[in-house]
């Protein structure tokens, strides 16, 4: 069992043009959705510029697989990155199932211009919910 207490997280749902973003509170119990960044050559230092400020202690992001299971296209752009925040910031980053996260968003709350930042939030939430077990 993986304890967060005092501990804050930062959720990621990575896509090819906008990436959500969504944070715990202190206590890294739960996660709310946070902001939309534009997917383009500033999105590592605005994410690192965040967990810095935020006293981040670890990253998860989420696992873009297809309905088959398999590794697809954004996958391989999540992993690369995987490797410029831990280059960036040296922090523990883990992946999680993000299948229909953003589905699940919209059905929550309507399409709107935080979907990305909920379906982080979802995607982080079920990672917390699952490292308590």
């Amino acid at each position: 069992m993986v304890c967060f207490c005092c501990m804050r997280l930062m959720g990621i749902d990575y896509g090819s043009k906008r990436v959500g973003v969504a944070l715990t509170d202190e206590t890294g119990v739960m996660a709310f959705p946070l902001a939309v960044y534009k997917n383009d050559s500033d999105l590592v230092t605005k994410i690192s510029k965040l967990a810095e400020e935020e006293a981040v202690a670890e990253i998860v992001i989420g696992h873009s697989l297809n309905r088959e299971g398999e590794e697809n296209e954004i996958h391989k752009q999540v992993e690369e990155l995987i490797t410029d925040l831990t280059l960036e910031l040296g922090l523990p980053i883990h992946l999680e199932s993000e299948q229909y996260t953003t589905q699940e968003a919209i059905q929550i709350q309507g399409r709107n211009d935080m979907v990305d930042a909920s379906a982080a939030a979802i995607i982080l939430n079920s990672y917390i919910s699952k490292s308590k077990q």
